[in-house]
């Protein structure tokens, strides 16, 4: 199970457990983010998905997988079911339109402030980094269910504080906030990247906010070519795992459980 942005493997205490009675769960934080120690060469997600590679077959013998990816982390996903297909049984491609063949990495930036904002070179960090915690308050409840960025009102937190509390205690250590703008900051290489990925075959479940499922759709067809199943998930903003725990385990435990 893969995080987004500003998120750790914490996103997925909610679905872990009924997870965990049916299978071996491994929720792992992104490199350079989270509790990981050091920091990958480039934020590139076909560079991530490398390395996530040699952690999963590699350090723990993992040989066949299924995978579920959320926001950037599905970045990711996405690279590492096109680069070892054999080594996953199914993917979940949580609420990431990809950059490549039906969107570019300009276009992709247009779709909120903070995707522009967060490719600039050291100003986020620069006017962030003195109050974390506040600034992950905020831009939570913009993109939560209700929220300015679906078109509704000001919307309540989907986390407690001490939900937000966890990920911003990673997100204060410099190189975890830098790596995190490095995932926005590297979106031409990944247009690139997927571009070149071609058609990836790996039997695949879409799952969107409400609203969201048509934009998902269009930039994922060309690269994801046998998608199962395109879920939207009821009320829930982009936060799936947490707004909205009880659909999407539901909809896990029926699709990785299918032979």
């Amino acid at each position: 199970m893969l995080h987004g942005w500003p998120q750790s493997w914490f996103e997925w205490r909610g679905t872990m457990p009924a997870l965990a009675k049916k299978f071996t769960v491994y929720a792992v934080d992104l490199p350079g983010l989270g509790d990981s120690q050091g920091a990958p060469p480039s934020y590139e997600k076909a560079t991530l998905a490398r390395y996530l590679h040699g952690l999963l077959r590699d350090r723990l013998g993992l040989r066949k997988i299924n995978l579920a990816a959320h926001d950037l982390g599905a970045g990711v996903g996405f690279q590492y079911a096109a680069q070892f297909p054999e080594h996953v049984r199914r993917y979940a491609h949580l609420d990431y339109p990809l950059p490549g063949p039906a969107l570019s990495a300009e276009k992709y930036r247009t779709f909120s402030w903070h995707l522009a904002f967060h490719e600039q070179e050291k100003i986020p960090e620069f006017l962030v980094e003195d109050d974390v915690r506040r600034y992950l308050t905020e831009f939570y409840k913009q993109v939560a269910y209700g929220g300015t960025a679906f078109g509704g009102p000001r919307a309540a937190s989907p986390f407690n504080r001490a939900q937000i509390r966890e990920f911003a205690r990673t997100y204060r250590r410099p190189e975890v906030l830098t790596g995190g703008f490095e995932l926005y900051r590297t979106l031409d290489e990944d247009e690139i990247d997927n571009k070149r990925a071609g058609r990836v075959r790996v039997p695949t479940m879409l799952m969107a906010a409400k609203g969201g499922l048509a934009s998902m759709r269009a930039t994922t067809k060309p690269l994801l070519t046998n998608i199962l199943r395109a879920v939207e998930v009821p009320r829930s903003g982009h936060w799936l795992p947490e707004e909205n725990p009880r659909f999407v385990t539901t909809r896990f435990l029926r699709f990785f459980g299918r032979s």
